[in-house]
């Protein structure tokens, strides 16, 4: 019956949603995050993907990826991280009481994805999936680099249920915000340091200081010389990728070449990047035509993901 039925919604060119299903996900820490499960035909293996700035787990982008591998019995779960939206407001249960706190693109603190993309993949462990992939997008692929060298170096247990990472328009953060910024980049730091140091990280920085509101203290998370997670230095030609390269399984990197937020062009980048990274099972390239968002590119992405995922 459900055969006929979505043979008839296609004929009629109606939209249709099956085997979909809302999940809660619980953070080690006890913060509760909602996600979407597209599901499969009794799949054992789940592809988690980590959305980006100032967005979620709801857009055309997952639906459409997350229905491509359904029809390869992958399963795709895509989740709410603690940075969701531009602000959001979050709880988490310590000793039996509720605990409520700032999050979102403004207010998140980043080492907390660790927590958040755990909680997903233990949650896949949990269900019976054998081969877990992580995918990022944007900042979403940054949290997922930093995430696999965080259970690379302290639960090796979890790292090996992770069989392949694929990063989307993961991007050169601080040059492109020098770009952004010019002249204006060094006084805007400044400033943010001088209000971190009389103890007002939480205070946002002034209007256009970044594409979204921002918090002080997230501001110099990102964006001090010295910042941590910076480790897709594209222009820095000395780089060498320390965390890209602890990379040890195979690893699927794209970018669109319109409006993308890169500095460079989008095959230059490509090979900029496959002479530092040293992975033997690595798919870089970009797609024609996309942007940062792959709009209007959703499936030839999608199918990009998927034949990539059936050659591990």
């Amino acid at each position: 019956i459900k055969k006929g039925v979505v043979w008839l919604f296609k004929l009629l060119n109606i939209s249709y949603k099956i085997n979909m299903e809302i999940v809660a996900l619980k953070t080690e820490d006890s913060v509760r995050l909602n996600g979407i499960m597209y599901n499969g035909n009794n799949s054992k293996r789940l592809v988690i993907s980590v959305h980006g700035m100032a967005t979620n787990c709801i857009k055309k982008r997952e639906e459409i990826i997350g229905r491509t591998l359904n029809s390869i019995d992958v399963d795709y779960l895509t989740f709410n991280n603690r940075g969701h939206d531009v602000i959001c407001y979050m709880k988490k249960v310590l000793n039996g009481k509720a605990e409520k706190f700032f999050g979102g693109t403004a207010y998140e603190n980043f080492d907390d994805c660790y927590y958040d993309i755990k909680s997903a993949i233990n949650y896949g462990i949990s269900n019976g999936y054998k081969d877990i992939f992580l995918l990022g997008h944007s900042l979403g692929s940054t949290k997922v680099v930093y995430t696999y060298n965080r259970l690379k170096n302290n639960n090796e247990e979890i790292k090996n249920k992770i069989k392949g990472v694929l990063l989307l328009s993961l991007i050169d953060i601080q040059s492109t915000q020098k770009i952004y910024l010019g002249e204006k980049y060094k006084s805007l730091l400044e400033y943010a340091k001088n209000l971190e140091q009389e103890n007002k990280g939480e205070q946002l920085m002034p209007d256009k200081s970044f594409i979204y509101p921002m918090s002080v203290r997230v501001y110099l998370k990102f964006f001090k010389g010295d910042s941590y997670i910076n480790f897709a230095q594209y222009s820095n030609n000395s780089y060498e990728f320390k965390e890209l390269n602890n990379i040890d399984v195979p690893l699927f990197m794209r970018w669109g070449d319109t409006n993308e937020l890169i500095l460079q062009e989008a095959d230059k980048l490509c090979s900029i990047v496959k002479g530092k990274i040293k992975n033997t099972k690595m798919d870089i390239n970009y797609i024609d035509g996309a942007d940062h968002s792959y709009n209007g590119k959703e499936q030839v992405l999608a199918e990009e993901i998927k034949n990539f995922i059936q050659k591990i």
